[in-house]
């Protein structure tokens, strides 16, 4: 594909300098630690043919498209550059705070049941043409989604269940996608350190609903009710409605991330056979709810429970798997939304018999100050993740519950800029074996 600016032929798109090929279109993209601006010569020694910038570049004798925003023009330019894959692809997407990526895979399911050939687009799995390719961003940038959503089209691909972020709308990285559903499963306290304030938040997720055809929203969730007052078409669903299947995924928070499957499947025609077939297939979803087995006679659930509304949503939920005590190892990120800390701290003290406070992500702050606080004083603290999975499985006896939340699928963790191979799963594994 090809486009011309000011006469040159622009063979390719690129934000990043290091992806510039000969003939590229170079977004100078201003960002929190680096700006674009300050790539452009290496992109244009790389062959980049033009430059999107947002104040003219004096030394460099090359194109240069000046607009106010360069993250806002790159959106709407990938998707005219990629031949428009929305328009062709009939996305499902799901956003909300929770229950994205599970909702995700309970349509690609059922798209699949339906035989709806279907993409898959989540921060743990993706799926182009029927083959893996590697995760990367939930929402990815702009050029590289609706990359992404031209090669679905160019595979086969009929349809795609996707996630969209908040974040990623807010950086106009969907700009130019086209949901055919758009499904909103909740909204509580998260990525405040982004938005600011929950009305920000929620501000966010409705403009995503101007790129929907159809809205299916979630009328369990107060967010979600303000959200169908304001979308007097929208669809609405509840976890007491009729799924027309035996769901397999346990907690009440399933039975709401599986009637919006349904609803959303449902409004685009697809039939209760492939719908049933679609849920009675998804027997777990990887580091959702996702229990850890080892022989041993307890319980241990990984969760990727991040956010006071999900954490309590898990721990309700691991209390009817057993009739012992039940512990929970959790922790926050560092560097994100520090006012639900110590919710996260509360939730934990008044629904488990035992919480552990420990190190999840700290990225660039120092782990103990963010442990203690989520423990405000009144939780233990194991700042050592793996001696805390160890001390909690350790405990634990006959028909008790141990969670192990935050992470979920993640194989890697982050520490003052480093990523350190580190999976609750494999670890969880490791000591029961012991």
């Amino acid at each position: 594909m090809d486009l011309s600016v000011f006469g040159v032929e622009v063979t390719d798109l690129a934000y990043d300098a290091r992806a510039v090929t000969p003939g590229a279109l170079f977004f100078c993209i201003p960002g929190k630690t680096a700006d674009g601006h300050d790539f452009a010569a290496d992109a244009v020694r790389r062959g980049a043919a033009a430059l999107v910038v947002e104040r003219r570049l004096a030394d460099l004798d090359v194109p240069q498209l000046i607009v106010p925003s360069v993250r806002a023009a790159m959106g709407p330019a990938a998707a005219e550059f990629f031949g428009r894959p929305s328009d062709t692809l009939e996305i499902l997407a799901v956003t909300g705070t929770n229950g994205k990526t599970t909702t995700a895979f309970l349509l690609y399911a059922i798209l699949e049941a339906a035989r709806r050939k279907p993409a898959l687009l989540t921060n743990i799995r993706r799926v182009v043409g029927g083959e893996e390719r590697p995760i990367g961003l939930n929402t990815p940038e702009a050029i590289d989604l609706q990359r992404l959503l031209r090669e679905m089209v160019d595979a086969g691909d009929r349809s795609c269940a996707m996630e969209a972020t908040s974040i990623g709308a807010a950086q106009g990285r969907l700009a130019g996608t086209r949901f055919r559903v758009l499904v909103f499963t909740n909204l509580t306290q998260d990525h405040l350190d982004f938005h600011g304030t929950m009305d920000a938040y929620f501000a966010a997720k409705r403009a995503l609903f101007d790129q929907a055809d159809i809205a299916v929203v979630n009328a369990d969730d107060e967010w979600g009710r303000r959200l169908a007052a304001r979308l007097p078409e929208a669809i609405t669903f509840s976890g007491d409605d009729d799924l027309g299947a035996e769901l397999r995924l346990r907690g009440r928070f399933n039975r709401e991330n599986a009637a919006g499957a349904v609803a959303a499947a449902r409004a685009v025609g697809i039939e209760e056979d492939a719908i049933r077939q679609g849920l009675e297939s998804v027997t777990g979803v990887p580091g959702r709810f996702e229990s850890v087995e080892a022989g041993q006679p307890f319980s241990v659930i990984v969760d990727y429970a991040h956010t006071p509304d999900s954490l309590d949503n898990v721990l309700r939920a691991a209390r009817e798997l057993g009739p012992g005590r039940l512990t929970v190892v959790f922790g926050a990120g560092g560097d994100r939304d520090r006012e639900k800390r110590p919710l996260m701290g509360r939730v934990a003290a008044a629904r488990a018999d035992r919480a552990i406070v420990t190190t999840d992500n700290p990225r660039n702050e120092d782990p103990r100050a963010i442990a203690e606080e989520v423990a405000a004083g009144q939780l233990e603290i194991v700042v050592d993740r793996r001696a805390a999975i160890e001390e909690a499985l350790s405990d634990a006896g006959h028909g008790d519950v141990v969670v192990i939340a935050g992470k979920g699928a993640d194989t890697e963790m982050e520490i003052a800029g480093q990523f350190v191979p580190f999976d609750d799963r494999v670890v969880a594994r490791e000591v029961l074996a012991r």
